[in-house]
């Protein structure tokens, strides 16, 4: 999969908040221009395996992290770095 070229910084951030239980696929989509799939690339190529495979097992079904199978919208905390 090509991934655009993303700075190191932009990097930790993605990795940062694919991490994060409550920003969805798409807040990284709209800051980043990164689909789901490329968001899963550059965490298997910037991180230990083991790591990626950790991510991967809390991620996988996480209703939290796909906007629309969220039955929530507002009154949860939002990052100051989010758009």
């Amino acid at each position: 999969m090509a991934l655009p070229k993303l700075d190191p910084q932009t990097i930790d951030r993605v990795i940062e908040m694919a991490w994060e239980d409550r920003t969805p696929f798409e807040a990284i989509e709209t800051q980043f221009g990164l689909t789901e799939k490329q968001v899963i690339a550059v965490m298997r190529r910037f991180m230990q395996p083991s790591s990626f495979r950790m991510w991967r097992k809390r991620v996988t079904g996480r209703k939290t992290k796909h906007q629309h199978k969220r039955n929530f919208s507002l009154g949860r905390f939002k990052s100051a770095n989010q758009k």
